[in-house]
């Protein structure tokens, strides 16, 4: 985003003189909006710990082997691809509210398909509808909740997405401790089903609204967020609509940001950070953990305070500083924990087998001793640069040209 992009920077519908609105009913509008990302969270992180479960379940309960458990982690991305280009096509048609209150459906509807399910496929169809929420919820959210914040807070509001995402994955990492999978799919209709009751008392966005001509209905969306009932002043008429053809691709000021932001795309997901969250419990079982639950649990508390502590210092430290460094985390990381691996290999007492919670002189004596830290810091700190980096991608999608076709859904 260029300082010049004015339009970009300011709400369509904005108080004369420059007076700051401070009604709270704009956060509570936030938070209904955020469940979705939460919801997407927990989908996300639901695997990790129902894997394991449905592994380790004797006949004739429902059973995952190998290939299936693959799939049952996987899936949900092939679903999130397809709500990526459906949220794409109801946010500017069907609304920002309505997009986030079509997206709770899937999310309920595939909790209950995995509560009910009786075979693998409905596993995998369950898990197929909460993917295809997921994508709506990741798209639309954002774009609702940067669309109604007045300045002063939109920037704090913004950063809740993400964070709000990875309290979702601690959330089902926490849940998973205690419950088995059937219950913490019950457990996972619950963020989708408040997210519902809530966006229903909730307006559409102002500049949703001034799009389709209703300048009273948007007036009144931005006295019932803002809390103000002086008049407001409204942008030249088409400020609101931004055209895009492939020639303008050709232009350095287009192409150049949209390379960056779609490469930043690309290794940030080939990193592996996903497949971390997928199957953080079950990398820690075939590390012959004790306590994986625990450890994936700890994995998950890292990311949510690096999030949070990545958005703070990301506009002082600098988005190409935090990116290095993540990258340098990331590989440091991801060779210990490949490291722990080759080193307790076919050891007949592997340290990982005690509790992490035992004082370390319990542990038994060999040539393990002690590497069971190694392996949960390794995979730590491999999610301590990923949170930061996942913050970055974000801001360094925003480098993209107001033009570029993915501008609009990626940096409202």
């Amino acid at each position: 985003m260029t300082p010049g992009d004015q339009e970009e920077t300011q709400p369509l519908l904005r108080p004369p003189g420059g007076s700051a609105p401070r009604s709270r009913r704009v956060f509570l509008a936030a938070f209904a909006a955020a469940l979705g990302p939460l919801s997407f969270g927990f989908a996300l992180g639901y695997s990790s710990p129902a894997i394991p479960s449905l592994r380790r379940a004797a006949p004739p309960a429902l059973r995952l082997d190998d290939a299936a458990a693959s799939w049952f982690g996987a899936i949900v991305t092939l679903g999130a691809a397809a709500g990526g280009v459906l949220g794409g096509w109801l946010v500017d048609r069907a609304g920002r509210k309505l997009s986030l209150l079509l997206c709770a459906g899937p999310f309920v509807a595939g909790f209950t398909v995995i509560t009910a399910a009786q075979n693998v496929w409905m596993l995998l169809g369950g898990r197929l509808l909460t993917g295809l929420a997921c994508g709506i919820a990741s798209l639309v959210a954002p774009v609702y909740i940067s669309e109604i914040a007045y300045p002063e807070v939109r920037g704090l509001l913004g950063s809740c997405v993400q964070l709000m995402v990875v309290i979702g994955i601690l959330l089902a990492y926490l849940a998973g401790w205690v419950l088995k999978w059937r219950w913490l799919a019950v457990l996972g209709c619950v963020p989708p089903s408040f997210m519902l009751l809530l966006m229903c008392c909730m307006p559409e966005t102002p500049r949703y609204l001034l799009t389709q001509h209703k300048r009273q209905e948007a007036v009144a969306a931005m006295q019932f967020l803002w809390g103000s009932e002086q008049g407001w002043e409204e942008p030249p008429v088409g400020a609101e609509h931004q055209g895009f053809h492939l020639a303008q691709l050709r232009r350095p000021g287009v192409y150049k940001p949209f390379i960056i932001g779609i490469s930043l795309m690309a290794f940030q997901q080939l990193s592996g950070i996903n497949a971390v969250m997928f199957y953080a419990e079950t990398i820690f079982e075939e590390a012959k953990f004790k306590d994986s639950s625990l450890a994936s649990v700890i994995v998950g508390i890292i990311q949510v305070l690096f999030t949070a502590v990545a958005a703070l210092v990301m506009d002082r430290a600098g988005r190409r500083l935090l990116l290095a460094l993540s990258g340098v985390v990331m590989v440091f990381s991801t060779s210990a924990f490949g490291a722990y691996f080759k080193l307790t290999q076919g050891g007949p007492s592997n340290s990982s087998h005690v509790d992490l919670l035992a004082p370390i002189s319990m542990e038994p004596a060999g040539s393990g001793v002690g590497l069971a830290w190694l392996a949960v810091g390794s995979m730590c700190l491999f999610i301590a640069g990923g949170a930061q980096a996942l913050r970055c991608l974000l801001a360094g999608l925003c480098l993209l040209h107001l033009q570029c076709p993915f501008h609009s859904g990626l940096c409202p």
